[in-house]
């Protein structure tokens, strides 16, 4: 039973079913002619009701296996939303950036804080991985290391929505073409506040760390300020 029922007046009555089937750990939905006749609405709207869900990431729909539920990930919305809003006015983006920007600085201490020994080492791992990239000829965008570095750092807060922002996020730089940015030495730029960070975490020197962090935000707003109208043409 929902806790807060009135809640339930911003919710269809199918993500009100799916939602206590949630907590109750089931995860496989009967037929949609069985869900019509338990929850007194046609087939037709459980249909509609259920690609609402399956937008929001909330079920799971196979041939073989049905309707099953999947764990909650605010990521979907808001990859969604954004995407609708990037293609209303490419400034949604930049401001998009800067809650981004704003919500790991935010979070810095709490996160590093609950960093393990081996996703130090796998940081470590990352900052070299992109040193070589950046070093050969022709040089490689060091973009997978870079998404996979910054989702390192946050990934244990346990905080589905600082995570769906920040996943949607890099979803998002990728799709507006800023993941093929080529010019070497801004890309030797930021992958040296990485280090920094990543050495300064280690040594748990978390202010050294945080200030890096600020100065590679800095550093990245102003580029997407700086290239905003060639980068949404």
């Amino acid at each position: 039973m929902n806790e807060f029922p009135q809640l339930n007046s911003k919710l269809s009555e199918f993500l009100i079913y799916l939602a206590e089937l949630n907590r109750t750990g089931e995860e496989k939905l009967p037929a949609l002619s069985d869900l019509s006749e338990e929850l007194g609405v046609g087939v037709s709207t459980i249909r509609e009701q259920l690609q609402v869900a399956r937008s929001m990431g909330l079920v799971e729909v196979k041939p073989r296996t049905g309707i099953r539920t999947q764990p909650y990930s605010f990521t979907p919305v808001i990859i969604k939303s954004l995407a609708y809003a990037v293609s209303i006015n490419k400034d949604y983006f930049i401001s998009f950036s800067d809650l981004r920007n704003h919500i790991e600085a935010a979070y810095w201490y709490q996160a590093v804080s609950k960093l393990t020994v081996e996703d130090i080492q796998y940081l470590k791992v990352l900052i070299n991985n992109a040193k070589g990239k950046l070093s050969g000829q022709p040089i490689q965008i060091p973009h997978y290391e870079h998404r996979e570095l910054h989702l390192t750092i946050f990934k244990r807060l346990d905080n589905p929505f600082v995570t769906g922002i920040l996943e949607a996020y890099w979803e998002l730089y990728e799709a507006v073409g800023l993941n093929v940015y080529e010019d070497r030495a801004y890309l030797k730029t930021v992958w040296g506040y990485h280090q920094q960070m990543v050495e300064a975490v280690e040594t748990s020197d978390y202010l050294t760390g945080y200030q890096a962090l600020v100065g590679h935000m800095d550093l990245l707003h102003k580029r997407i300020k700086s290239e905003s109208q060639t980068l949404f043409e």
